[in-house]
């Protein structure tokens, strides 16, 4: 069963990650991604460890499912090649500086003269415009100046290097999907394409929801520790006997109370919702001294039979083995070239009648190159 995005054809100058997870959602979702990439060019996605026969795992997930042009972009004649393939494409997708594509004779302008129904996605740190258009920057780099960083952590150790990227996926990868199928229904209406600007910044720091609306609507500075759900509260993560953790986020006062009852602190139903920060630490200490007293295990068990919103902090290994993921078909299993498949993080979202596929891992460079040609 084809994917529901079968017809659109994208050509993907990305690399790193914003930009390939964002066509990576794209080809699982049926669109045929062709990847241009440069052989001179170092992208850390296919080198950083750990591998899989030789291939960094991070690559061949990331690009799951679409093509390889091995191209220089800077060589003669290439930019006419792209000129030629543009034609038969719906979307263009790019990472570089402002101004970089045009300086190659392949920006914008020049595509959309050749293809006027043409969408053409730039992501960039801080967008096309603005004082900070041309300087470098990572995902902390974002979440900093964006606001974020600022109300994340704890008072005595500050911000905390997060785990996962969320400038670069939920703000660059996400909202460029979003941006591009928005365009595509434009299209579909109008039969204009047009160019989305993306910047990862922006992004950011339109992902400080409830934070932002109390800073700018309602005059209150968010800081670590300072708010219902950034550890202000009982809302918190507790350690067990044995050095792991517990998620509690039992806010309603329903599963509050069966959160106190299973700790034995029936007394304390009523400081949920407190706006009493003496009520909200006597909560914190209250669960910090009982979940101490028992390992991970034990508890999941407890909690297995309550509704209270408690759940484990998983390791991703555990996560995978979780029968909810696993009931999701949130692991599956991608063909390898020699026959085999390999272990990757299955697509999200469900569709009920345009089943998602990922065909593949990730290509070698170029490995596309005599059929692109060909055709």
């Amino acid at each position: 069963m084809p994917g529901p995005l079968q017809s659109l054809k994208v050509l993907d100058f990305s690399t790193l990650l914003p930009g390939p997870y964002a066509t990576m959602m794209l080809a699982d979702m049926g669109a045929d991604v062709l990847r241009v990439e440069a052989p001179d060019r170092m992208d850390l996605t296919r080198v950083m460890p750990p591998h899989d026969d030789g291939v960094s795992t991070a690559h061949t997930y990331l690009n799951r499912g679409k093509r390889s042009l091995g191209l220089n972009l800077k060589e003669e004649g290439s930019a006419e090649l792209i000129k030629e393939l543009v034609a038969e494409y719906d979307v263009v997708i790019e990472q570089f500086r402002p101004g970089v594509m045009d300086r190659l004779g392949i920006g914008y302008e020049a595509l959309k003269a050749i293809n006027p129904r043409l969408i053409y996605c730039a992501i960039t740190g801080y967008g096309q415009t603005g004082p900070y258009r041309d300087r470098a920057g990572h995902d902390i780099n974002y979440l900093s100046l964006a606001g974020v960083s600022s109300h994340c952590g704890r008072q005595d150790s500050g911000p905390p290097p997060l785990g996962i990227q969320v400038a670069d996926v939920a703000g660059g990868s996400h909202h460029a999907v979003m941006g591009i199928l928005a365009a595509v229904i434009h299209r579909q209406q109008t039969g204009e394409g047009q160019f989305v600007d993306i910047s990862m910044t922006d992004a950011a720091f339109a992902l400080n929801a409830m934070a932002g609306a109390a800073c700018l609507a309602g005059g209150v500075e968010q800081k670590p520790e300072g708010a219902l759900l950034n550890g202000g509260s009982f809302y918190d993560y507790y350690q067990t006997q044995d050095g792991r953790w517990l998620s509690v986020g039992s806010l309603e006062p329903q599963f509050l109370a069966r959160l106190c009852d299973v700790i034995e602190r029936p007394e304390l139903k009523s400081y949920g919702l407190s706006q009493n920060p003496e009520h909200q630490q006597a909560l914190k200490t209250a669960l910090r001294e009982a979940i101490g007293q028992k390992p991970l295990e034990e508890w999941q068990a407890i909690f297995a039979e309550q509704d209270a919103c408690v759940e484990p902090v998983l390791t991703i290994s555990e996560a995978a083995e979780h029968p909810q993921l696993k009931a999701r078909d949130m692991v599956i299993e991608v063909a390898k070239p020699d026959g085999r498949t390999q272990r990757q993080i299955g697509f999200p979202i469900k569709f009920e009648k345009t089943a998602c596929e990922s065909g593949f891992i990730g290509r070698t460079l170029g490995a596309d190159n005599k059929e692109v040609l060909g055709e």
